[in-house]
């Protein structure tokens, strides 16, 4: 993890510690990568409440409640997906913000519709859902770099 993650990371810890807020995390193609950074920061079990690794579809059923209609109709790298996520993480661990990212970090997996690198994002909080994509270029452990510090960079602006 470079030292602007951690920074990312930091930042958003002590916006939410002064919004009075705890953070959960719904991810897939990062696999932890936002938790990991996240727990980087030292007190951020202030903060941060709990997240979910979801990499399989039964997973983000199960786990978030995502729709099995909506993963099979439009995939689960869609906004209506990371939307679900982040509504099911908010849920599911009594948070006040929720992250979530869903994508095709490659080499495999992609199509013409949804090249690698094409990454969802979902937010949520109690009032308002929100998700927005990114195409990233690079080989896998870049594009899921890269996503970790999108979504950190989304979640602290979300904050302000």
């Amino acid at each position: 993890m470079n030292e602007s993650t951690l920074q990312l990371a930091s930042d958003l810890g002590q916006a939410l510690k002064e919004k009075g807020w705890r953070l959960t995390c719904a991810e897939s193609c990062t696999g932890g990568g936002i938790g990991y950074a996240i727990t980087s920061v030292s007190g951020s079990s202030a903060w941060f409440e709990r997240g979910f690794i979801t990499y399989s579809d039964e997973a983000k059923q199960e786990l978030l409640g995502v729709e099995k209609s909506t993963l099979i109709v439009e995939g689960a790298v869609s906004a209506t997906v990371a939307e679900q996520m982040a509504t099911g993480a908010l849920k599911a661990a009594g948070a006040d913000l929720a992250i979530a990212v869903s994508g095709i970090a490659g080499p495999d997996g992609g199509s013409p519709e949804k090249p690698v690198g094409t990454v969802w994002f979902g937010f949520s909080t109690k009032d308002k859902v929100t998700s927005m994509h990114q195409r990233f270029v690079g080989d896998r452990l870049e594009i899921r770099s890269q996503s970790i510090e999108f979504a950190l960079q989304q979640a602290l602006e979300l904050l302000k």
